[in-house]
């Protein structure tokens, strides 16, 4: 993967080779009310076509459009990808025209349901054929039991996506992830997730730009990272958002990315190369990315010196773990590593 690229002459940038960019907002673009440092300046940077693709179920894409175009941007409605259109994708194999379906959640779903030909409906008294579930600050326990009424019945029960925890401007707050396996816990049924990691949102994207070679660019390992990967395509982590870097120092190898960058502006910056040497005398390997140094002594993984900047100690320490002989559970790593 691109993270342990070694020396070259030129070194090339996350995005040389992609013909359109799928990026996540929540943490990447924005967070709350107000866009990340650099996000805006460095979209309307790169000679891209950026796509936005949000498991946040609570607003259209109509809506999504007009906050990033408060920013500055150019988005058009189409150019969002929301995890409710996802969801419609697998609802499409259960209903008919007409049919009533029981909306867990707000507009966000609302819109694309109707905008389907289906009925929406809120209680199980209205007999629906299927359960659609989604995050929106005004579900509360009325939803949620209808929902479980209705899903005793035994009709699918699609949820737009599973993340446990949504960013909000006064910090980390429960989303849809937890809000499903309360009905999951009243039902004793698993939902069909339609959002990341799931690849739907990906397909629905690459169907609908005609995308070739895309790169997702997520703050979140277990969704944007994970779905990524799932879908084939190139994946870049943002390290403004959820995950940092001991989430990415112990990450699964599922869900480890190709590319690891501070900000947006890491996007068109060259990669700086990971410099692998051994001491015959000691058998210990270092790990360098410009002034970054970290050693691997057996399972001891230490900090020999900090980089001018956190993401080069962070991809040196993910190199010297990602690729040691044992996963990261067998390894001694360094507090002052687990602390970036």
């Amino acid at each position: 993967m691109a993270l342990f690229r070694r020396a070259a002459t030129t070194e090339p940038t996350p995005i040389d080779g992609v013909d359109c960019l799928y990026l996540d907002l929540d943490g990447v673009v924005y967070k709350g009310p107000d866009a990340l440092p650099h996000a805006v300046d460095s979209i309307r940077s790169i000679d891209v076509r950026s796509i936005y693709l949000t498991n946040n179920a609570s607003r259209t894409d109509a809506d999504v459009a007009e906050h990033l175009s408060s920013f500055g941007l150019d988005v058009q409605p189409e150019e969002v990808v929301t995890s409710p259109q996802a969801a419609m994708r697998l609802l499409a194999a259960h209903l008919e025209p007409g049919d009533p379906v029981l909306v867990v959640g707000g507009a966000g779903i609302v819109v694309e349901v109707e905008a389907r030909g289906w009925r929406v409906v809120r209680t199980a008294a209205e007999q629906p054929k299927a359960v659609v579930q989604g995050f929106h600050p005004s579900v509360g326990w009325e939803q949620l039991a209808q929902a479980s009424f209705a899903l005793h019945t035994g009709i699918p029960w699609v949820a737009t996506n599973g993340d446990w925890t949504i960013p909000v401007a006064g910090g980390i707050a429960p989303g849809n992830g937890t809000l499903v396996s309360a009905v999951h816990t009243a039902v004793g049924r698993l939902a069909e997730f339609a959002g990341k990691p799931e690849r739907h949102m990906y397909d629905v994207a690459t169907e609908r730009f005609g995308a070739q070679t895309p790169a997702m660019v997520g703050d979140r390992l277990d969704t944007d990272i994970l779905g990524a990967r799932r879908a084939g395509i190139r994946s870049i982590h943002v390290l403004t958002g959820v995950d940092r870097g001991a989430h990415l120092i112990g990450a699964d190898e599922s869900m480890r990315p190709d590319h690891v960058i501070a900000d947006l502006r890491g996007l068109t910056q060259p990669i700086l190369p990971i410099r692998e040497t051994h001491e015959r005398s000691t058998g210990d390997t270092y790990f360098e990315v410009g002034r970054a140094a970290v050693r691997r002594s057996g399972i001891d993984i230490t900090l020999v010196r900090a980089g001018d900047a956190e993401v080069d100690t962070i991809r040196a320490a993910c190199a010297a773990v990602w690729t040691a002989d044992r996963p990261v559970l067998g390894l001694r790593v360094a507090d002052e590593l687990l602390a970036l």
